[in-house]
């Protein structure tokens, strides 16, 4: 998400230039990472694993005693809140289900045309487990595809400092339902899903899931072997306010995004000067108040290198800079919520009204947190239940009038294409007609 170019008001100004460029170091040696262990196989990924996690244990397999134990151990409160958050996501994911159908129709005399909707067979979910654990992450790559029909669902979470699998984030997964859990990370991780390294189900069909710089460069090399929910980048979050919001509400949600890293940009775009000038005071106090719990300092190294303020002229024209920003969450907090459903066209996800925060998302309300960054909102929504389904289309022809009404078009077509074995796939059809 960058500061629009061209006529804008900038309040405040980023000090840093956001940019999806790869970084060459990390695409050379994520693709010397991809060749090694393609040629190598499991030792590679054990070399790796043990160089980049000091981690080798005899079996990466996370056995159900394993999951078991981590069940026992986890707070119950913290094991109720992802049951909750789980039937959540399930439940948007089912309505979204039951709005992908199959279809036949008469489109033409004799003509039947069809859609079915297949679920993929295989897909691997990458489970992050570093800085942030990101617990909500399997309910939105595991549970998302089992729910649209996804035989197998495997799914890679790094070790935590060496020691093994996260007990929360490994209880999230199996909650969630992944058939096949394995305690390994990083590029080391991606490729064993996607080169069919761990088990005899062979590779994995499409790869989703967050993780670091690596890990993204892994899935962007990837993809075409396999396919990939999207190339992701730093998270970001916009909101739009005028003079009605609140200003501590807004500051709190743009630093709450910003907490996901130090790149991670935030920009306000208001209506109001004065709106502008409450919500950066009380950004600044409210990294006061985190700085207390030692919580400040990766959202304010986010907001002072990439955070931005745009005025604009009025309701239209905030309508305007956010749908060039085209951000990966969006919020809104004005007098006209239902106005700007209407007429927004680019982000990720959509929060109206000031009850609704980026966090509800996140965590636990149920739609999905795997969204387009990097404007990638512009030509993309974000992971769904769609995104583990092959939307595939049939053909028939049941009568000899089907057959007239469309082989002389592509006879036409095919002439004016210069592709005379294309014509003569129809020519020959109607030929047999005549004969008859």
């Amino acid at each position: 998400m960058r500061v629009p170019a061209g006529d804008v008001t900038l309040v405040k100004k980023p000090l840093k230039v956001a940019s999806s460029a790869v970084d060459p170091q990390v695409r050379d040696r994520v693709s010397e990472m991809l060749s090694t262990i393609e040629r190598d196989g499991m030792d590679a990924v054990r070399r790796y694993s043990r160089e980049l996690d000091d981690w080798d244990p005899a079996s990466f397999v996370v056995t159900a005693d394993d999951a078991e134990r981590a069940t026992r151990g986890l707070d119950p409160k913290l094991r109720d809140s992802i049951d909750f958050a789980i039937e959540q996501v399930a439940g948007f994911a089912a309505r979204q289900l039951a709005t992908l159908t199959d279809f036949e129709a008469e489109t033409l005399p004799g003509v039947v045309l069809g859609q079915r909707q297949i679920p993929l067979a295989h897909v691997g979910a990458y489970a992050p487990a570093g800085r942030v654990p990101m617990l909500a992450s399997p309910f939105m790559t595991v549970k998302v595809p089992k729910v649209a029909g996804v035989d197998r669902v495997v799914a890679c979470t790094p070790p935590r400092a060496g020691q093994g699998v996260h007990a929360p984030t490994l209880y999230s997964l199996t909650a969630s339902g992944a058939d096949a859990v394995y305690c390994l990370g990083g590029v080391q991780a991606v490729a064993a899903m996607a080169f069919g390294l761990l088990d005899d189900a062979g590779p994995v069909d499409k790869l989703v899931g967050p993780g670091n710089a690596f890990v993204a460069e892994a899935k962007r090399q990837l993809y075409g072997r396999v396919g990939i929910d999207m190339i992701a980048g730093p998270s970001e979050v916009a909101v739009i306010a005028d003079d009605s919001a609140d200003p501590e509400l807004v500051a709190a949600d743009l630093l709450g995004q910003a907490e996901h890293g130090p790149t991670s940009p935030a920009a306000l775009v208001t209506t109001s000067r004065a709106m502008a000038d409450a919500v950066i005071a009380e950004i600044d106090r409210q990294l006061g108040d985190l700085a207390k719990v030692g919580g400040a300092e990766v959202p304010g190294a986010a907001w002072r290198d990439y955070g931005f303020v745009l005025l604009a002229a009025d309701h239209d024209d905030a309508v305007r800079l956010s749908d060039l920003l085209a951000a990966e969450h969006l919020e809104v907090h004005t007098d006209r919520d239902d106005w700007y459903l209407k007429n927004l066209r680019n982000y990720g996800s959509l929060f109206v009204g000031q009850r609704a925060t980026v966090a509800f998302s996140d965590k636990a309300i149920g739609t999905n947190h795997v969204l387009p960054t990097a404007n990638a909102g512009r030509y993309t929504g974000g992971l769904s239940v769609a995104s583990f389904l092959k939307t595939v289309t049939w053909q028939r022809i049941d009568t000899d009038e089907g057959i007239r009404a469309i082989a002389p078009h592509v006879v036409t077509i095919s002439q004016a294409d210069l592709m005379p074995a294309h014509e003569a796939t129809a020519a020959k059809r109607l030929e047999r007609l005549d004969r008859d």
